[in-house]
C-alpha cells in the first residue's frame, strides 16, 4: 500500500466495500506522475487508449455509444422525506435504493482491480476545501481525477486520523469472470445506471457508467449536489459558477463569479481575453464556485477543482483560444476524431479535417451520411477534453490561494433573443436573487424536452441543486441577510439579442469585457444608470463602445426595455415560482409582486 492511512473511518469503508465488490486487487492512488504514466500505458496496451503524436503525453478515448453523457433520468437525491428533494430531482427512497444498489455492486469488481482515490476538492488544506475519497475499478476515472483534483499522500496526510472525508463509491458494473476478454470502455446497461446521491450522509453511490459527471464524482455530483447541502447546512455557497479576475488600467481588481446555463459563454467568459486596451482578465475557475465569508466579512471563493473538463465540439481559436492553448499537451480527449496525422478533430474547430476515425471508431469523412441521408457528425455532441487548469495562459496567479478571493460581482444570464436587455443591475440583493431565479433561456429546437419556448435553469443549478429549490433560493435571501452591505453586487447579461429581423446585435467573445465595465463602474460608483422595471441599464453614451462597428440604434435595442413583452411574461414567471410549491420564499413573492408593480400589472 503506497500510502499509510490512519484514518479508522476510511479504513473501515475501504474495507466494507472490498467485501462487497470483491477484486482482485487494491490499490491505493498516491497520486504521482509515475502512477499517472503507467494507468494510461495499461489502457493503451489494453486498446482503450491512443496516443496522439500531435500532442505531447495526450490520449484519445472512445466511449460505448450508450454512455456518453451525465444521465439526468437515472441520476436521484435519495433524501428520507421526498419533500427535501423537491420539485426539480428525481426522489427515491434511500433505503430502496441502497438495496437496489448492493446486489448490483455484489460482486461488480470480480477480475478487476479496485483503486482508492483519495482527493481534494480545493487547495489541499484551505478552509474552504473538502476532501473526498472514491472508489472506483476503472483506470479511465483515476487519470481524469488526477487532473480535475488534487490526489495523493498529502490528501491522507490532511485526513489526519479523525478527519472527515466524502465517501464516493463507483463502479462501471462490468465484471469480468475467469478467462473474458474485457472491451475498451466498459458500462452497463441505462436500466442498471444509478448515480444517487444521499445528502444526510455526504454520500455518493454511482453504478453503470464510466463516462464525466457521472463517474468523475468529485465534478458535479460533490462539488454541487453534495456541496450545496452541506453549504446550505454549514452557512456558506456551491455554485455552477465560473471565476475571473478583471483588472483595470488603474491595477484595481475586481473579482467575478457568473453563472450562466449551458450553450451560454460560461468557459469562453472564464478565459476572456478583454477587446479594451488596458484591461486584464485572468481565470480562476470555469465551472464550480465554493464561497465562504472570511474574518473581512466578505464572500471568498475557491475553485474546487483542478482542471477543465470541457466540451470540445465548438471550440476554436475563434470561439476561445486560451482553451485551446490549455489543451495541447497532458490532455484527455474523448469522443472526438482522430486525424490521420495523429491528432484530434471536432466540429466547430476552425481547423480542416478531411479524413479520420470518428468518436464510434469508424471510417469518417465530411460528407458521410447516415441511412436517412443525414451527415454524421465526426465527434460525438457532448465530446469532452480533460487539461490541468495550471496550462491555461490567463490562469490567475491566485487561482490557488487557499483563503480565496474577495466576490465583487454575481453575474448571471440566459440565451434570450428579445425582451431581455444586455446587461441590467439588481436593486438590491433580493431582486439579485429573484434574477438569477428566473435565469432562463430560449429552448432550441433540438431538445427532446421543450414544452414552452422558454426553460427557466435557476442559478443555472436546475440539474445540480441537491435540495429543494426553494429552501435553496431562502439560503441565497440568508446568506444575503448575513453579508449585510458587503455582498456582492449582482448583475444579468445576455449576449444574444437580436434585432427585429434576427440579426445578433452585440458581438460577444472578448468584447463582453465592455459589458464587465459598466460592471465594475457601478460597482465603484462612478457611473450612473437607468431605473427601469426590471433593473438598473446602462445610459447608452456610459457603455464602452470605442472601436466596435455598431450603431446608436442597436445600443438602443440592446438596451430597449419593452414593458410589454414583460407583462406578457409575468404569468409565465408566476407559475414556475409557483410550481417549487410551499417552500417558495416570501421574499421571491415580493419579489415578483414588485415587478408586477413596476410594470403597472
Amino acid at each position: 500500500m503506497a500510502i499509510t492511512c490512519k484514518n479508522n473511518k476510511l479504513i473501515a469503508w475501504v474495507a466494507e466495500v472490498q467485501a462487497m465488490v470483491k477484486p482482485d486487487t487494491v490499490v491505493w492512488c498516491d497520486g504521482t506522475k509515475d502512477e499517472y504514466d503507467a494507468l494510461l500505458k495499461l489502457m493503451v496496451d489494453s486498446g482503450a487508449a491512443t496516443p496522439l503524436e500531435k500532442r505531447p503525453n495526450s490520449y484519445l478515448f472512445r466511449s460505448h455509444p450508450s454512455d456518453v453523457a451525465r444521465v439526468e433520468d437515472r441520476t436521484y437525491i435519495a433524501s428520507r422525506e421526498q419533500v427535501e428533494a423537491g420539485p426539480t430531482n428525481n426522489w427515491i427512497d434511500p433505503e430502496a435504493l441502497k438495496k437496489t444498489m448492493r446486489d448490483l455492486y455484489d460482486g461488480c469488481m470480480k477480475g478487476r482491480t479496485m483503486y482508492v482515490i483519495p482527493f481534494s476538492m480545493g487547495p489541499i488544506g484551505s478552509p474552504i476545501s473538502k476532501i473526498g475519497v472514491e472508489i472506483t475499478e476503472s483506470p479511465y476515472v483515476v487519470v481524469n481525477m488526477h487532473i480535475m483534483t488534487r490526489v495523493g499522500d498529502k490528501v491522507i496526510e490532511t485526513l489526519g486520523e479523525d478527519g472527515e472525508f466524502i465517501p464516493c463509491l463507483h463502479s462501471v458494473g462490468a465484471p469480468l469472470q475467469p478467462g473474458d476478454k474485457d472491451v475498451a470502455w466498459p458500462c452497463a446497461p441505462i436500466e442498471k445506471k444509478y448515480i444517487a446521491h444521499f445528502p444526510e450522509e455526504n454520500l455518493i453511490w454511482s453504478f453503470g457508467s464510466g463516462y464525466g459527471g457521472n463517474a468523475l464524482l468529485g465534478k458535479k455530483c460533490l462539488a454541487l449536489r453534495i456541496a450545496s447541502t452541506m453549504a446550505r447546512r454549514e452557512g456558506w455557497m456551491a455554485e455552477h459558477m465560473l471565476i475571473l479576475r478583471l483588472t483595470n488600467p488603474q491595477g484595481k481588481r475586481f473579482h467575478i463569479a457568473a453563472a450562466f446555463p449551458s450553450a451560454c459563454g460560461k468557459t469562453n467568459l472564464a478565459m476572456l481575453q478583454p477587446s479594451i486596451p488596458g484591461w486584464k482578465c485572468e481565470c480562476i475557475g470555469d465551472d464550480i464556485a465554493w464561497m465562504k465569508i472570511r474574518p473581512d466579512g466578505r464572500l471568498h471563493a475557491i475553485n474546487p477543482e483542478s482542471g477543465f473538463f470541457g466540451v470540445a465540439p465548438g471550440t476554436s481559436y475563434n470561439s476561445n483560444p486560451m482553451a485551446m492553448e490549455s489543451i495541447k499537451e497532458n490532455a484527455i480527449f474523448t469522443n472526438c476524431v482522430l486525424t490521420d496525422d495523429g491528432d484530434i478533430w471536432w466540429e466547430d474547430m476552425n481547423a480542416p479535417c478531411d479524413h479520420g476515425i470518428d468518436w464510434k471508431g469508424q471510417e469518417w469523412t465530411p460528407d458521410k451520411k447516415d441511412a436517412d441521408g443525414k451527415p454524421v457528425k465526426g465527434a460525438h455532441p457532448n465530446a469532452r477534453f480533460t487539461a490541468p487548469a495550471r496550462q491555461c495562459p490567463v490562469i490567475c496567479p491566485d487561482w490557488e490561494d487557499p483563503n480565496g478571493v474577495p466576490i465583487d460581482i454575481f453575474v448571471f444570464g440566459g440565451r434570450r433573443s428579445k425582451l431581455v436587455p444586455l446587461v441590467s443591475q439588481a436593486f438590491d440583493w433580493d431582486h439579485g436573487v429573484y434574477m438569477g431565479a428566473t435565469a432562463a433561456s430560449e429552448a432550441t429546437a433540438a431538445a427532446l424536452d421543450v414544452k414552452g419556448s422558454i426553460r427557466r435553469d435557476p442559478m443555472a443549478m436546475l440539474p445540480f441543486c441537491g435540495y429543494n429549490i426553494g429552501d435553496y433560493w431562502q439560503h441565497w435571501f440568508n446568506m444575503g441577510d448575513k453579508l449585510g452591505t458587503k455582498a456582492p453586487k449582482i448583475f444579468y447579461a445576455n449576449w444574444f439579442r437580436k434585432s427585429p429581423d434576427g440579426k445578433w446585435l452585440w458581438p460577444g467573445f472578448g468584447e463582453n469585457a465592455r459589458v464587465l465595465k459598466w460592471m465594475c463602474e457601478r460597482v465603484e460608483g462612478r457611473v450612473d444608470a437607468v431605473e427601469t422595471p426590471v433593473g438598473y441599464v446602462p445610459k447608452a453614451s456610459d457603455l464602452d463602445t470605442n472601436g466596435l462597428d455598431i450603431s446608436d440604434s442597436e445600443i438602443e435595442e440592446l438596451l430597449r426595455i419593452d414593458a410589454a413583452g414583460w407583462k406578457s411574461e409575468v404569468p409565465e414567471i408566476e407559475t414556475y415560482l409557483r410550481s417549487s410549491g410551499d417552500r417558495l420564499p416570501d421574499r421571491m413573492v415580493q419579489q415578483l409582486e414588485g415587478l408586477k408593480n413596476r410594470l403597472g400589472i
